[in-house]
């Protein structure tokens, strides 16, 4: 929690830092070597993943990225495959263009559709056919939530659609789900059953679930054997990582109920927002607010975010351009901050 003369940062999720009880149960983490299959830390954190997403594996990670992109290499038959996502994903537009620079994949960027999905109808369309001139279509990949178009948790009968493609087409289907805890609790739904016909998931622990760092990635045993090798090429094999295994595991068992907390903010905050004249984007059903400055005014992205910033109330662009924001609600943000950041805001609309 944030104290009296603390900034209040709504910048991301990411910010969060661990309790004393998380860096408890880092310190008193059993440890051994993780690339040498020995850490019994990092071998529950995913066990417990895998076991709860319903899959037979799991593999623990520095990044979100990292997972990601070797996921998706695993997946691959090799340099020239292509990947079909969304064209505002986060693997699209956030991750250093990693398929293309490290795995040698293409990738065929879909628009999404007001509610982010992507059309499955559209997908089997934009698949190659064996064709010596094209990439070869191996791997489909989608974000849950939608970062950038609202926080948006994709529902289970979506995910089966695009899955039934993905089958009919010889297909992987990947999620990265860098917050497919929000997802799960918005929708109240379990991951295993949310994601039942997927073929990979890449689950963030540094977000809402609050561990200071982390993703694992959960599939097939297959999948988590050549990823595991794509791993060690991408320099991401880490020795004593119990240590840090141990925070997930916390977060795990700790820290995914209260996220209806964030997302029950996050509504709040939208409506003292309304209020002030600022125009939202989508009702958030998640974590994570956009809005835009109010009609008429002549207050651009940046002017909103400077005076907040100077009444120490912190957030950033919203990744669409000059009048759009973004406020992310986590566990170290209380009622109090909220009402603080909309009496803040409130002040900015009307001329600060």
């Amino acid at each position: 929690m944030a104290s009296a003369s603390a900034p209040i940062d709504f910048r991301s999720d990411t910010v969060t830092q661990p309790c004393d009880d998380m860096k408890k149960a880092m310190i008193s983490a059993p440890l051994g070597d993780d690339v040498m299959g020995e850490d019994p830390t990092v071998l529950k954190l995913e066990s417990m993943l895998a076991s709860q997403f319903g899959k037979e594996a799991a593999l623990f990670f520095p990044t979100g990225t990292q997972s990601n992109l070797c996921g998706v290499m695993a997946h691959c038959h090799g340099r020239g495959s292509e990947v079909l996502l969304g064209a505002n994903s986060h693997l699209c537009l956030y991750e250093h263009g990693n398929l293309s620079t490290l795995g040698g994949i293409h990738s065929r960027q879909i628009p999404e559709r007001s509610d982010a999905t992507l059309d499955p109808v559209t997908v089997e369309k934009m698949i190659r056919v064996d064709d010596p001139h094209f990439p070869r279509t191996d791997v489909v990949c989608i974000e849950n939530t939608h970062n950038v178009l609202g926080g948006v948790p994709l529902p289970k009968s979506y995910i089966d659609s695009l899955s039934k493609v993905c089958v009919s087409n010889n297909l992987k289907l990947h999620i990265d789900g860098a917050r497919i805890m929000n997802a799960c609790v918005a929708m109240d739904v379990s991951a295993e059953d949310l994601c039942e016909n997927v073929d990979s998931v890449s689950i963030c622990l540094s977000k809402g679930l609050g561990s200071p760092v982390g993703s694992v990635l959960v599939g097939s045993e297959d999948l988590i054997y050549l990823a595991r090798r794509q791993r060690k090429a991408c320099g991401g094999g880490m020795r004593q990582a119990g240590v840090i295994a141990g925070a997930g595991i916390f977060a795990i068992e700790n820290n995914v109920e209260r996220l209806a907390d964030d997302h029950a903010r996050a509504k709040a905050m939208a409506s003292v927002m309304k209020s002030a004249g600022f125009v939202i984007d989508k009702e958030p059903q998640t974590n994570l607010l956009f809005f835009g400055v109010p009609d008429g005014s002549k207050l651009m992205q940046e002017d909103v975010i400077a005076r907040a910033d100077d009444a120490g109330i912190l957030f950033g662009g919203g990744y669409s351009g000059g009048t759009r924001c973004r406020i992310a609600i986590h566990k170290h943000i209380t009622d109090a901050c909220v009402k603080k950041a909309g009496e803040v805001l409130t002040d900015v609309a009307t001329g600060f």
